[in-house]
């Protein structure tokens, strides 16, 4: 489903409408909608319209995966690559991204410069189509003190004898460097453990975990619904990611006052300033073990916690909002003015 948005003015009701797509194979599917939202947009009743899926025909598209070329590049290789570059499912998204970049009246909106310097280099996106706008949180919905009683409950529950806890909280695991935060527990001392919060299929990685000597200092903690009492759980969030455009994971655990490592891959650590822990290469293992020894004190982690959340705070939904309303009333003027 697109919104479209009839209303400039805030204090308009938002009118929605859904338009059907087929549930049959996601190459069609993608298609077809792509279509359908392009035929109904043709009637032309609507201020602005903002994408957020694989539609040919906006305003604005919010390239929130990033590009999709460069996903597969930075999350695939060999013959895993190759395969999935000349399936269906991936070139009609290809297909539609080419379109949309290649259109010089539609502007893009990055959450990172990590994704607009690619739309810029490698898809010949002019700078000034971009709108750089990072995504948001509430961060007082993770405050720690406001979970303090759960978390310590949901530590006493899961591993009440660990020295210190570092929380994976993300899905897609091998996307997200699971194998790495593994590899780099089996570094660290065994009074640390490793809580993994998030959806995939456990069982491949329970073995890895096993093979690499860490089975028994590992949770799966599965999907939860308790995210901010987790984050503050834990003494620190680990999320050696080979791609992400922006991991709202770890703004939360910045908004949550938690210590945080990742890659030069998240996008998300562009807005995090200099106490998020980067590391450049999402398969360094020693290097994400030598950043939790650097986290191993208290003192150490609640400094970084502190400035990261503050950080944090700034990112806020009001701003973020305001800067989407400056726009629309932007694209909504071009219109006017195309149509005079």
């Amino acid at each position: 489903m697109t919104v479209l948005a009839r209303e400039i003015d805030p204090r308009a009701t938002v009118a929605t409408e859904r338009i059907p797509a087929p549930r049959a194979w996601q190459p069609i599917r993608i298609e077809t909608f792509s279509r359908r939202a392009a035929r109904r947009l043709a009637r032309g009743d609507f201020d602005v319209v903002h994408g957020f899926s694989h539609t040919r025909t906006q305003d604005l598209f919010r390239a929130g995966g990033g590009s999709h070329r460069d996903w597969l590049r930075r999350t695939h290789a060999g013959a895993s690559h190759a395969i999935r570059t000349i399936s269906p499912r991936y070139r009609v998204r290809f297909a539609i991204e080419r379109d949309v970049f290649e259109r010089s009246g539609q502007r893009i909106q990055c959450a990172s410069r990590l994704v607009a310097d690619t739309l810029e280099r490698k898809h010949g996106v002019a700078p000034e189509r971009i709108l750089l706008l990072p995504n948001a949180v509430e961060a007082e919905a993770f405050s720690p003190e406001r979970h303090a009683a759960a978390a310590r409950a949901l530590r006493a529950e899961q591993t009440p004898s660990a020295a210190r806890i570092w929380l994976f909280p993300a899905s897609g695991w091998h996307r997200k460097g699971l194998e790495t935060a593994l590899r780099a527990l089996a570094l660290r001392p065994a009074e640390e453990v490793l809580w993994i919060a998030g959806g995939d299929r456990p069982a491949p990685w329970r073995a890895k975990a096993r093979a690499y000597g860490v089975g028994d200092r590992v949770r799966f903690l599965g999907r939860r619904d308790d995210m901010p009492a987790v984050y503050a759980a834990a003494d620190g969030v680990v999320l050696p990611t080979r791609y992400d455009p922006f991991a709202n994971a770890t703004l939360e655990a910045a908004a949550a006052g938690r210590a945080v490592v990742t890659t030069r891959a998240n996008g998300a650590s562009e807005w995090l300033g200099e106490e998020v822990l980067l590391l450049d290469r999402p398969d360094d293992a020693e290097g994400l073990a030598a950043a939790l020894g650097t986290l191993a004190e208290e003192a150490e982690r609640a400094r970084r916690g502190t400035a990261l959340r503050a950080h944090a705070s700034t990112l806020d939904w009001p701003s973020h909002v305001a800067r989407l309303r400056e726009e629309y009333a932007c694209l909504a003027a071009r219109r006017l003015r195309a149509s005079a």
